[in-house]
């Protein structure tokens, strides 16, 4: 289910879509409680009534739960409205990927590794 803005998802005001992939998609939106701007993420309605997209959707909660680190925004909440799953993230302000691969003075190639490498980087600094 795409969301408007100005459309609510329970207390949290959508602004605007800030992107979309296999998971789901990301929107700007306002937590009308505490005053805050925030990430959603929203699982799509078809994947919601899949049990196995549904637990890995939970599984990346979990896992944003248990890191804290500079370059992984940090969740809030994982909520249910309706029939709609959504994670509330720590809304990261920065470039778009492809942003910073085209103002880049080094070769992709270099950057790919480097983008590959990043994970296994994070985990070995818990």
């Amino acid at each position: 289910m795409a969301f408007s803005s100005g459309s609510h998802l329970g207390s949290y005001q959508i602004r605007e879509l800030l992107g979309s992939g296999g998971m789901g998609e990301v929107y700007r939106a306002h937590d009308t409680r505490l005053g805050r701007d925030v990430a959603i993420k929203v699982l799509p309605e078809d994947h919601a009534r899949d049990a196995d997209r549904v637990a890995r959707f939970q599984r990346e909660a979990q896992m944003l739960a248990s890191l804290n680190h500079p370059s992984v925004a940090g969740i809030h909440d994982l909520q249910k409205h309706g029939n709609t799953d959504f994670l509330i993230l720590e809304l990261a302000r920065g470039f778009k990927i492809g942003e910073v691969l085209l103002a880049a003075d080094r070769p992709l190639v270099d950057l790919s590794i480097q983008w590959h490498t990043l994970p296994t980087t994070m985990y070995s600094t818990l």
